[in-house]
């Protein structure tokens, strides 16, 4: 029962480290479809936040075979 909770509370903590990914990633989308030409600025510094944010995602992947 001990592991269902714990496989239930991780899956959760993956799924906001995901939900922060796409959201990010939501804003370069609309940077592109909108103001490219006034924010293009902003594209490298978004990008750096997607790379540091998918850190957790990966490592959660590599940690727990449930979450592949």
């Amino acid at each position: 029962m001990e592991q269902e909770i714990d496989e239930k509370e991780i899956k959760k903590i993956f799924a906001g480290a995901k939900r922060k990914v796409v959201e990010i990633a939501g804003e370069v989308h609309d940077i592109v479809e909108d103001t490219i030409w006034v924010d293009y600025d902003k594209l490298p510094i978004l990008s750096k936040q997607i790379q540091e944010a998918m850190v957790e995602v990966v490592q959660m992947r590599e940690k727990y075979e449930f979450l592949k």
